[in-house]
This record gives C-alpha cells, sequence and structure tokens, in this order.
C-alpha cells in the first residue's frame, strides 16, 4: 500500500469509528457516565451535580467533591448502561478522564473504569477532559442525529472554569495550542466576579441573567490583549471590577449589579471572541469551534453564531458543561486510533492538551 493510501485509509478508519464507548467523567464536581456511538451518537448522558453542595463555598471544595463522586459514581454508571440499553458485554472500551482536574475527583473514576475493565476485558482509554470538550461538538443532543462534523483544519476555543486556550486542531487527535490563560480562567473570572457582585454560583449564569437587564457600555472595562500573543488574562479586569464596586460602596451609591454584570461579560466576550477571529484569520482555517462551560454563555454564542465567513460549531448546552458523552466520544476516535492503557495509568491533574 502507498504512503498515501495509507493515510487515506486511516483517515477513514478515523472518520467512521464504529464502537461503542462508556465514557466517565469525574474531573470536577459532576459525576457523569456515558454511552456514545461512532463518536457521535448519544445512546445515554447521566450527570449527577454537586453545585448545591459546593453554593455555599463559593466555588469546588475539593474534598467534599471526592466524597460525593465516591457515593454517586456507581449509580450513574449503572443508570448510563441502562438508559442505552446495554450491558458492558456490549462495548468495545471504556474511557475515562485521566486529567486535568481534581486529584481526589479524577482517582474516583479512574478507579470505577479500572475496575469495570478488569471485570469486563474491555479496552481502558485515559482522555484528556480538553480534548473532550473539543470532541462534544462532532455529537448532537441526546436522540437526535448530530449535524455537520467540523472540518479541518479548524480553530477551537476551549472556554471553562478552568482553562481557556486556543487550539489549532489540525486533524483528529492533533493538536497545536496557540496560548491559554495566564491566570485566570474566563469561568474562574465569572465566578468571583458573580461573589464580588452578591450573585451566587456558578457565576456564569448568574452573570448572564443580571446582564440581561444591563447596559454593557455602562462601564469601560479594561480589555487585556496581550499583543502579538495568543494568551489571555483576565485578572486585571477581576481587579477593575473590585475598585469600581470598592469606589461605589465609598460614595454609598446603589450598586448597579445589572449594569457591572453586563460591562463585564462584554470584556470577556470581546477578547474572546476577537483573539479567535484574529488566529482563525492568521491560520487560515475555515471551521470554528468554541467548546466548554463557557460556551453556554448566550452573549458568546450569540457573538460567533453572527460570524458568515466562518462555519462555527458550538455544542448543545447540555454538553457545554461537564459531561461524559463528550469524553465517550473522545474515546470513540481514541480506540480506532489504536490507543489502550494499562491499569498501570494514574491522573494526571496538571495534563496539558500539548502533551498528546
Amino acid at each position: 500500500m502507498s504512503e498515501k493510501s495509507k493515510q487515506e485509509s486511516e483517515q477513514v478508519k478515523l472518520d467512521n469509528p464504529l464502537a461503542r464507548i462508556l465514557g466517565i467523567e469525574t474531573s470536577c464536581d459532576e459525576t457523569a457516565a456515558a454511552v456514545v456511538e461512532n463518536g457521535r451518537i448519544i445512546l445515554s448522558n447521566a450527570v449527577a451535580s454537586q453545585s448545591d453542595l459546593h453554593a455555599e463555598y463559593g466555588g469546588v471544595f475539593p474534598e467534599v467533591a471526592s466524597r460525593q463522586h465516591i457515593l454517586s459514581i456507581y449509580p450513574i454508571v449503572d443508570q448510563a448502561l441502562k438508559e442505552a440499553h446495554l450491558k458492558l458485554a456490549d462495548l468495545d472500551g471504556i474511557a475515562v478522564t485521566r486529567g486535568p482536574g481534581l486529584p481526589g475527583s479524577l482517582v474516583v473514576g479512574i478507579n470505577m473504569a479500572k475496575g469495570l475493565v478488569i471485570g469486563s476485558g474491555l479496552a481502558l482509554l485515559g482522555i484528556n477532559h480538553l480534548e473532550g470538550h473539543l470532541y462534544s461538538a462532532w455529537l448532537g443532543e441526546e436522540g437526535a442525529a448530530p449535524g455537520q462534523a467540523p472540518e479541518f483544519p479548524l480553530l477551537a476555543l476551549i472556554v471553562s472554569g478552568g482553562h481557556t486556550e486556543l487550539v489549532l486542531m489540525k486533524d483528529h487527535l492533533v493538536y497545536e495550542r496557540l496560548g491559554g490563560t495566564l491566570d485566570d480562567a474566563a469561568g474562574e473570572a465569572f465566578d468571583k466576579t458573580a461573589r464580588l457582585l452578591g450573585l451566587g454560583y456558578p457565576g456564569g449564569p448568574e452573570i448572564q441573567k443580571a446582564a440581561e437587564e444591563g447596559n454593557p457600555m455602562a462601564f469601560d472595562f479594561p480589555r487585556s490583549w496581550l499583543e502579538d500573543s495568543y494568551d489571555f488574562s483576565f485578572s486585571g479586569l477581576k481587579t477593575a471590577v473590585l475598585r469600581t464596586v470598592q469606589q461605589l460602596e465609598k460614595q454609598k451609591s446603589r450598586l448597579p449589579v445589572a449594569d457591572l454584570a453586563a460591562s463585564f461579560q462584554e470584556s470577556v466576550v470581546d477578547v474572546l471572541y476577537t483573539k479567535t477571529i484574529k488566529a482563525a484569520a492568521e491560520y487560515e482555517t475555515k471551521d470554528i469551534l468554541v467548546a466548554g462551560g463557557v460556551s453556554a454563555n448566550q452573549a458568546l454564542r450569540k457573538k460567533f453564531k453572527a460570524l458568515r465567513k466562518y462555519r462555527v460549531h458550538i455544542p448543545p448546552l447540555s454538553l457545554c458543561t461537564d459531561n461524559a458523552a463528550m469524553i465517550a466520544a473522545a474515546g470513540c476516535f481514541r480506540f480506532h486510533a489504536g490507543q489502550r492503557d494499562d491499569l498501570e495509568m494514574d491522573a494526571a491533574p496538571t495534563w496539558s492538551i500539548s502533551d498528546l
């Protein structure tokens, strides 16, 4: 077989991953399990959220998260299999989030996956959480056919509570990291600003809700462009909001929460959007992929969906936040690329997508 024919054969194989994979996700505060077929069809997608448990802390409390994962992991996996009307013997592999994430949380999911592999003999696949977010764009709503698959090369913006990354995806499983956060990730900035404004947790939905009644031009908050760089920094914006609030409180003025939320949101969205478009133009991609928890933000979605020059792929709202369907989807592609992990696989809390 010629080298060209070999490459084309491998490409077809990756583009048609006819496998059923059970995905397990416990990187932070969501205990999730899902079954995905062909890398694109969701057969089940079960999630046990811990948001209410962590609300009183204003953020994720790691020890609480890991204990809750232990309580939830078996029922969630059992639910995912039952909703898919499948048994372990009907599957081809088990994909589990290996990292990045909270060490104690990751270990719970990994140990569950290892136990299932020992009992079933299925393939074990350790998946990078950020890669999972990327492959959420290959999925459709549960019970529905997926839309057009993204085409390569594509420019991907991964934006969540712990990560803000710009990635050039050249092919399946082939990445070049262009930049990332230097301090607070966008989602973290949303959480901290929401707390500052007296709003609830998680901060993203609370800021969005408050911003609907506000004027995004009310406050001229800074944009950290970091010229000639695709890195991000939101610490200066967070500090600007803090100083504005302190000044208003010193003047004993009523805090215009809606205007503050709208102006903050506008600044974040502007930076995320502008840098992504700049990178897409430089690397001449036709497709843009936006994924991660913050991709659920309606202002951000509206901004990107208005584009006409690029094909924009944003997962359904149910797949923006942490879920196991995206881990199973990535697992399908990894499975057909030949990846097999052994039982010595350990958690990788700081695993970068550039290391894949």
